[in-house]
């Protein structure tokens, strides 16, 4: 039983060490982001992803004791490329550890590959070393343009390939992870995003290969089950 019980611990901190615990909503206000940081700091979450007003404030209430992420283009992806360029520098300077950038999906519904691959590539390049998830937007894609966009993700040198904003139809699927897996590059990770609500199918998207995961509710369910991890940081 003690055995069973310490897997059980084991793989939960494994799933929430995968979590960038997530708040974006419009209504965000400050006393709730600072809740989520403390909840990430609490359960060890990879990083805590937030609007980009807050993340100055976010990372000095943190430090280094948590990554802090931010979205750029977000949620549509139609800003100019110099906007989010913009917007990722100022991030960048602001304190954020990590850029999850929406991209120009109307370009992709056009066939316009190298302009969306230019874009990611500069977006990179104002990352300045942190880590970049390019989020494609998979409920608005159908299947060959989303092995397009694995392709384009893996030529653009950027750090993951990411389902969803959270702000759309759907969230991330079963499948999308698999058509992922199968398309990406060997360098480029998985970030399953939106609508993932158990720690089953957060387990589920990690055996598919996702290696992060974006979500709001991991935290909550494991908050609401009394779950212990320590006091973190």
């Amino acid at each position: 039983m003690e055995d069973s019980v310490k897997m059980d611990r084991m793989k939960t901190e494994q799933i929430t060490a995968m979590v960038d615990h997530t708040l974006l909503a419009q209504t965000a206000v400050w006393e709730e982001i600072q809740q989520i940081c403390d909840d990430a700091m609490t359960y060890r979450t990879a990083s805590v992803c937030i609007p980009p007003s807050f993340v100055k404030q976010a990372k000095e209430y943190v430090g280094d004791k948590m990554a802090v992420c931010t979205v750029i283009g977000f949620p549509n992806g139609y800003h100019t490329t110099a906007v989010k360029v913009f917007e990722t520098e100022d991030a960048v300077k602001n304190g954020a550890d990590e850029i999850d950038m929406v991209i120009n999906i109307g370009q992709v519904k056009a066939g316009r590959y190298d302009l969306v691959l230019e874009e990611i590539k500069q977006v990179k390049a104002a990352c300045a070393g942190r880590i970049l998830k390019v989020i494609i937007e998979t409920c608005l894609l159908t299947d060959a343009e989303k092995k397009e966009m694995c392709r384009v993700v893996t030529e653009s040198g950027a750090d993951y390939i990411k389902t969803s904003t959270g702000f759309s139809t759907v969230g991330a699927t079963f499948d999308d992870i698999r058509l992922f897996q199968e398309n990406v590059g060997a360098q480029v990770k998985i970030k399953a995003a939106g609508g993932i609500s158990s720690l089953e199918d957060a387990e589920t998207f990690a055996e598919l290969g996702a290696s992060r995961l974006g979500t709001s509710r991991i935290i909550k369910i494991l908050k609401s089950k009394g779950a212990d991890h320590g006091t973190g940081y």
